[in-house]
This record gives C-alpha cells, structure tokens and sequence, in this order.
C-alpha cells in the first residue's frame, strides 16, 4: 500500500506530497536521471520539449516495469538555471499524478552535457 499525504499543519503543495508512506510487500523501481534526449540520440531544445522528453522517457522506463506515473512515490529535479523554473512547472505541472508523490528540487551548476537543461529521477512501488 502507498499512502501519500501532508500532515495537518503544514503547506500544501499542488507539486508534492510531505510523505510518501509505503507498506511492503512491494516491488521498487529506481529510474536513473533522465535528461531530454529523445529515441534518435537528439537533444530536445528548450526547457519545455526538455521536460516533455524527460517525462516520456521516464513513461518508457516505468512501462518496462509494468508501472505507471501514478505508481511514482519520488521524483529528484535537478534544474541548471533559476530562470527556467516557471517554465518547468508549467510543463511538468498537468503530468503529476494526483495526489503527487514526494519531490525535491534542486538547482545545479552543470548536468553532464552543457546542452541539458534539466534531469530527474524517480522512484517507484507497485505491491507484490
């Protein structure tokens, strides 16, 4: 079972949940940082078709596992510039599942090529 939730008291984000609780047995599905590369080995251009790149290719991974966004309990953000912050949520914002899992953010100097602008990994839990 997969509870997510925002204890009484604190701020609710439409972004994330406070808590992602996990009763056993499950299987976990640990998805390495995906960046905007699409299936030809191109880069996506722009943070938008970054973060649509990124989503689907998370998509792919979860399918392999025989999972779902909705079987994501949290993501980890890495973004390279503060500008793109806004552009991010709106691109990402109406592919969270609802309740969302857990989420941090970071901003980071460099990612592995100069031409991404964002990664993110995920994890993930399907019961057994």
């Amino acid at each position: 079972m997969v509870r997510k939730f925002n204890p009484d008291g604190m701020m609710v984000s439409p972004a994330y949940s406070h808590g992602v609780e996990i009763a056993t047995p499950a299987r976990m599905l640990y998805i390495s940082g995906q960046v905007g590369a699409l299936p030809d080995g191109s880069i996506a251009k722009g943070i938008e078709a970054q973060v649509q790149a990124v989503i689907a290719n998370i998509d792919r991974v979860l399918a392999g596992a025989d999972m779902t966004r909705a079987d994501v309990v949290k993501y980890t953000i890495f973004l390279v510039a503060g500008i793109d912050i806004n552009a991010y949520r709106a691109a990402a914002g109406p592919l969270l599942p609802v309740p969302p899992p857990a989420s941090s953010l970071v901003f980071v100097q460099a990612l592995a090529s100069p031409d991404f602008l964002v990664e993110i990994e995920a994890v993930a839990m399907r019961q057994a």
